[in-house]
């Protein structure tokens, strides 16, 4: 009994113990398929997060390199034409630069875009690049970057602005490619060592824009200067000092003669080149033409020219001619202009609109109709002339 009793109660407790084991694992089992699925929500959580970051990051910079790109579309211009527009060209004027350049239709973008940015710090204007490839249409073709600073901070030195560099730059191009030890700096240390000032080396500039280039001086030049009778001190020595000193010895040597032959002594000649040194620049044709004119149909005497040297600088076939016969017309129509004893030197110097006032718009309406007619007719002869010497040169009939 007492052994069947111990029996039972190690039963109840071997039962007991097999339960609790059970419970235990079953506990474990639960809290570990627990954790296990806590940390798979956990991890894909993680992973559906970092997709999604990962994605809104490949996104964003998919967005980013597609703004780039458009950025680099709008930065950089594919062709000549748009780098011109951006520059500040407007179409007509790059038609005028593509047509006095054609080749700048196919020049090198890069190249092209960086010459310009050279060219805008010194104030050149789209109107300006026009005027610089008429004048000289293989610019963009030369390296005008070659020692830029040093040639700018110089001419700014010796013309003393931007502005005044500007002008001179758009009369000479050539000046951003001569090579400025042995040809710039040479012309203007001569000029400077015959007295000439800051200011007169603009003047010279501006008016003689082949003056660096050409300035070549020896003993029959100074000669000619001092037969002039222009003194260093003069306003016009300057001017003097530059037509012969870009002018060739033959050349100054064959308008003194051609003026020889209308009577005049070489005395005379040269103070009439010292009064007036642009004479020295006109051609011998266009010298003949007007002497010819003066003489014949203005009856006026050769010497004339001398105090009034004006006859010679006026264009025959708009000017000069033109107004003469009017004064002449007026004169046979027995009328009179709106300025008493007006004479033909002061006429010849009057505006246009000033000119038409006193000769023509002073008479009667019929009258100054008819006088206009007249007027016009004979400014038209120079359209006929023009027109005349371009078929000639064509080797067609007229």
């Amino acid at each position: 009994m007492h052994s069947t009793g111990k029996r039972n109660f190690l039963a109840v407790i071997r039962l007991l113990f097999t339960s609790s084991s059970l419970i235990r694992k079953a506990g474990f089992r639960n809290s570990l398929s627990a954790t296990y699925a806590t940390r798979c929500s956990t991890l894909c959580l993680n992973d559906a997060e970092e997709s999604v970051v990962s994605s809104t990051r490949v996104n964003h910079r998919k967005k980013v390199e597609c703004v780039g790109e458009k950025e680099k579309v709008r930065e950089i211009p594919s062709s000549p034409l748009q780098v011109l527009r951006r520059w500040g060209c407007d179409d007509d004027e790059i038609s005028k630069l593509f047509t006095r350049r054609p080749a700048l239709q196919r020049a090198n973008v890069a190249q092209l875009e960086f010459k310009l940015s050279l060219l805008k710090p010194l104030g050149i204007t789209s109107s300006d690049l026009v005027k610089i490839l008429n004048c000289r249409p293989r610019f963009f073709s030369c390296r005008i970057h070659l020692v830029l600073d040093e040639r700018i901070n110089y001419f700014m030195e010796i013309l003393g602005s931007k502005e005044v560099l500007r002008r001179v730059i758009i009369r000479n191009p050539s000046l951003m490619l001569y090579d400025l030890d042995d040809k710039i700096k040479p012309a203007i240390e001569f000029y400077k060592g015959l007295g000439c000032s800051q200011q007169d080396l603009v003047a010279m500039l501006i008016s003689r824009p082949t003056l660096i280039p050409r300035t070549n001086f020896n003993k029959e030049k100074f000669e000619f200067i001092q037969k002039t009778g222009v003194t260093r001190e003069s306003k016009m020595f300057k001017y003097v000092a530059a037509i012969i000193g870009v002018s060739r010895m033959e050349t100054i040597e064959e308008k003194v003669r051609n003026l020889e032959k209308f009577g005049f002594s070489e005395e005379e000649i040269w103070h009439l080149c010292g009064k007036c040194p642009i004479l020295l620049s006109l051609s011998v044709e266009k010298v003949q033409r007007n002497m010819t004119f003066i003489i014949a149909s203005m009856k006026l005497p050769a010497h004339s020219v001398v105090k009034h040297p004006c006859l010679l600088l006026l264009n025959l076939e708009s000017r000069l001619k033109p107004r003469a016969d009017l004064v002449k017309r007026v004169l046979e129509m027995r009328l009179k202009p709106l300025i008493k004893e007006v004479n033909i030197f002061t006429a010849l110097r009057m505006s246009e609109k000033r000119f038409l006032k006193v000769y023509v718009m002073c008479h009667p309406q019929d009258i100054a109709a008819e006088l206009m007619e007249f007027y016009e007719k004979s400014k038209n002869m120079k359209r006929l002339a023009e027109k005349y010497k371009k078929y000639i040169r064509k080797g067609f009939p007229f």
